[in-house]
């Protein structure tokens, strides 16, 4: 596992005036040959033609006139990020085609609502008001309602229904639909430039690129712009190691006993920082550099140590890129149960259970992520790791957690409930999963992955109101048995309502329907279910008591009948 150490600051006037001016210069003609060697690539896969004679390679080194350490690192960045822009691609034509289908959806029910309305508006066209069963508007009497969630609106004759209401909603969902018409042709357009064209990368953002327009300090003075845009395009470079060096980089010699950092920049000059000290991971360091010192066949058995140097204005900061073993004392054992996890937007709920699978305790860590920066966010969710793994070192268990995706999700429903895509657009599940697995590394605990398959409507469905707790704690348990390799099968009164078909495949086939029967089902409904009172039922409605369902669900459910019924 590759781990980078930051070096303390290293002040520029504390530094002599030649070694500032050589390492700014070994910054900006670094930078330079991997922006080359980059977008040279770039232009060749556009035009499928080469630009050269010679290597990539050669290329830059005799350019720039750079030695072969730093003309190979300028290359081995460049491929990194036409490698990382061939990943970030994938991912943004799956966003794209998740995003049409939305948008092709969200224009079939635009039209079924259009051509509902057209057709009641025909009926008053022909003396003759009809309206669909379905539809929001209908007639009582002499007056005209039109249904809402929260209110009625009700008109008093015909025409007034017709003209303030219908007229105004038919123009209103052609505008819609137009509107829609148009995304949809944008996002078309966007996926096939994606699959087909080959795109750039802006060197120092492409925001500093378009603020010497915008801002007006920049509109105002040029040169600051200018030296802004500079400091961010040239200000790091980094150079990879080699298992076969000494210290396992050609470049940069860290010399553990005296802590001085030696290298010589591409116009000859030497330099030397005394006293570099790495505050959190000294120690790694100073053993990665003595076993390569020590390694007797490094090219069989030698690790690579990448140097990396970076410009912060006033002071440097030097990174150490070395290979670190995992923690040997990890704590894998389940022999005494799981800590299982469920992440959320606003919290985490967890759950202990033993080696059978029984729930022990269960408990909620709460945080607010509203309003917060991507800063105030990352220390609170580190917060919030520290505490969870502390807990399971406490217990001493291993986690469980959901191995999710949440790109794709975050994309999918743009015209969904906005309080439910507000908070997926603040889930910052990457960021809780990198913090929780860095601090268990740390600490030697060990986390488990476990499949996200129905984790929440088994929970939901099985656990809630049996073992009394949230959804998302049951959630947590149910990852956490799953974890442990439990299987989660149906009880018997529900799996007396599979259809044929369903009752002999997988659990989460059958799982995946009953929670298809019941999603419209309140979630508070569930803590009135009865799973255990028979074995048998002959409808949905029979799960719970009475008056814990209301008209419509229980209309709904009404409809799920038991096989042994029907046969």
């Amino acid at each position: 596992m590759r781990k980078t150490y930051f070096s303390t600051r290293v002040y520029k006037n504390e530094l002599p005036e030649k070694y500032n001016d050589s390492i700014s210069h070994t910054l900006l003609l670094f930078s330079r040959s991997k922006h080359f060697a980059f977008q040279t690539q770039v232009l060749e896969k556009r035009s499928n033609e080469s630009r050269r004679e010679k290597s990539l390679h050669l290329t830059v080194k005799e350019r720039f006139q750079l030695n072969d350490h730093y003309a190979g690192s300028a290359v081995q960045e460049a491929n990194a990020l036409i490698k990382s822009q061939n990943e970030l691609k994938k991912m943004y034509i799956q966003n794209k085609e998740v995003q049409l289908d939305s948008v092709k959806k969200k224009i079939k029910s635009t039209k079924r609502h259009l051509t509902t309305l057209l057709k009641i508006k025909q009926s008053f066209v022909n003396g003759n008001p009809k309206f669909i069963q379905t539809s929001r508007g209908q007639q009582f009497g002499h007056f005209f309602v039109v249904k809402f969630k929260f209110r009625s609106d009700i008109y008093y004759h015909a025409y007034q229904f017709e003209h303030d209401y219908l007229d105004v909603q038919i123009v209103h969902f052609k505008n819609r639909l137009g509107r829609l018409k148009f995304r949809l042709d944008r996002l078309q357009k966007e996926l096939e430039s994606l699959k087909h064209n080959t795109k750039s990368v802006v060197f120092g953002t492409k925001k500093l690129f378009k603020a010497q327009h915008t801002k007006e300090n920049y509109q105002n003075d040029h040169q600051e712009w200018r030296k802004d845009w500079e400091q961010a395009r040239y200000h790091q470079m980094t150079i990879s190691g080699r298992k076969d060096a000494k210290v396992g980089n050609f470049v940069f010699c860290y010399i553990p006993k005296t802590r001085e950092l030696h290298f010589t920049t591409p116009d000859g000059t030497k330099i030397k920082i005394e006293n570099l000290v790495f505050p959190y991971g000294q120690e790694q360091v100073d053993h990665a550099i003595e076993t390569q010192m020590s390694c007797k066949n490094k090219k069989k058995y030698g690790k690579p140590i990448a140097w990396s140097v970076e410009d912060h204005g006033d002071y440097y900061i030097f990174k150490c890129i070395v290979d670190v073993p995992e923690n040997p004392h990890k704590n894998f054992s389940r022999a005494d149960g799981l800590l299982g996890l469920d992440l959320n937007v606003d919290h985490v709920a967890w759950s202990n259970i033993n080696t059978k699978g029984q729930l022990i305790k269960s408990g909620v860590f709460s945080f607010d992520l509203d309003g917060k920066t991507s800063d105030q966010i990352t220390k609170i969710i580190e917060n919030k790791a520290v505490v969870i793994v502390d807990l399971a070192m406490k217990l001493n268990k291993p986690i469980a957690l959901e191995k999710l995706n949440t790109t794709q999700s975050k994309v999918s429903h743009p015209y969904g409930n906005r309080k439910a895509n507000k908070a997926m657009s603040q889930f910052a599940y990457n960021k809780m999963i990198s913090a929780i697995k860095n601090r268990a590394e740390k600490m030697g605990v060990a986390v488990f992955d476990v499949n996200p398959a129905y984790t929440s409507q088994i929970g939901k469905i099985k656990y809630m109101k049996r073992l009394g707790i949230s959804i998302h704690q049951a959630a947590s348990y149910v990852i956490a048995r799953r974890a442990m390799g439990f299987k989660e099968t149906l009880p018997p009164v529900l799996h007396s309502l599979l259809p044929e078909k369903i009752a002999g495949l997988h659990h989460w086939a059958q799982w995946k329907w009953v929670s298809s029967c019941l999603s419209d089902v309140r979630k508070h409904a569930f803590y009135r279910i009865e799973l255990f009172a028979c074995d048998k039922i002959d409808s949905m409605n029979q799960l719970f008591p009475q008056g814990a369902l209301s008209d419509l669900e229980v209309k709904g459910l009404s409809k799920v009948k038991s096989r042994k019924t029907i046969a």
